[in-house]
């Protein structure tokens, strides 16, 4: 499988590692990479056509990347956070010609998190949730993908709640609406990734949490998910769509 990779930092290079290292049952290689692109996007634009390519990189590079896929039809793998509402719109758009997919989060574990947590604000009714996240001192976006994933499974499994998203507290911010959910983040060291969804009830309390110790999670989850979204037709996949429908 042809393959164009976004981003030469640590997520860039782990994906091009892994995927260099993954045969099939005849030994041969399923990736091959024809091109790694870093600062300079130009280099995008002379990229040669590929049937992937995959983009974990920064908001930054989604014009380069629209335009490739635009110009090869590739389809596309994105784990990149931070896109505005219209952003986004113009990747669903991209859909209607090619395979698209985007997700705050590839791995397999989140992916059943988020199950867990729609289950628990169902059974929960009347308890009051927060989402924690915690990440390395270098990521660049807050709340992460994942946590506004997990929020919208809140919002999702009671639709007709009313639930809305509060970023943080400070001051005299009076009691807490029963229908706000608080989004904190937390950044530090070099931690992968921490998830915590908690819900507080009458003198008890329940918390899911996810723990990430290294990006390997999330490079295995996007190439298999590569593997897969090339063989579908064109349209604007989540990961849990692709992975587990």
């Amino acid at each position: 499988m042809k393959t164009v990779i976004m981003g030469t930092g640590r997520m860039g290079s782990l994906i091009r590692t892994t995927a260099e290292g993954i045969v099939d049952a005849a030994g041969q290689p399923v990736f091959d990479i024809v091109a790694q692109i870093g600062f300079d996007l130009s280099e995008l634009e002379n990229a040669p056509a590929a049937d992937v390519i995959i983009d974990f990189s920064n908001v930054a590079t989604f014009d380069a990347v629209v335009a490739y896929v635009e110009r090869t039809g590739a389809a596309l793998v994105s784990g990149t956070t931070g896109y505005t509402p219209e952003q986004m719109d113009r990747l669903r758009e991209l859909g209607q010609n090619t395979r698209v997919m985007h997700s705050g989060n590839y791995s397999i574990g989140i992916a059943a998190l988020r199950h867990l947590v729609a289950q628990a604000t169902r059974e929960l009714p009347g308890f009051d949730c927060e989402i924690v996240e915690t990440h390395h001192n270098q990521k660049v976006d807050a709340p992460s993908g994942t946590a506004k994933l997990l929020l919208d499974a809140v919002v999702e499994a009671e639709p007709e709640a009313g639930y809305h998203p509060v970023y943080g507290r400070e001051g005299m911010c009076g009691a807490r609406d029963p229908k706000e959910i608080g989004m904190h983040s937390l950044r530090g060291g070099t931690v992968a990734g921490v998830h915590e969804v908690s819900f507080f009830g009458q003198d008890e309390e329940v918390t899911l949490t996810h723990r990430a110790t290294s990006r390997q999670i999330f490079v295995n989850g996007a190439l298999a998910a590569a593997q897969k979204l090339v063989t579908r037709e064109p349209g604007f996949y989540t990961f849990d769509k692709v992975m587990f429908a």
